[in-house]
């Protein structure tokens, strides 16, 4: 699930990215934005999922998934939009407009 922030005096979005399966025990999430490397979502135990929180530029396009258990890819089924990928699958897009 995602969630933004806008600001009215920053160029920048605060997006909240959240996942939770009950079978996944770390969650990573990986995309454009952090050149496509891991990082560890903290795991929320009050809401039940992991989540982290990252600040992006406004008015782009960012195209990220998650790494569930260090092995298994996943998208975000509340993303802004998925768009094919090299591997023949999908990247989840978000957005960081108003």
């Amino acid at each position: 699930m995602l969630t933004k922030r806008f600001f009215k005096t920053k160029d920048e979005t605060e997006v909240t990215f959240e996942f939770f399966r009950p079978d996944v025990t770390s969650v990573a999430l990986v995309g454009e934005f952090n050149d496509w490397q891991p990082v560890a979502m903290k795991f929320n135990k009050k809401a039940n999922t992991f989540k982290t929180k990252v600040r992006l530029p406004k008015d782009q396009t960012f195209h990220f998934r998650y790494l569930l258990n260090e092995s298994e890819w996943e998208n975000d089924y509340a993303a802004d939009t998925y768009i094919a990928n090299d591997f023949g699958s999908e990247n989840s897009v978000v957005v960081t407009h108003v």
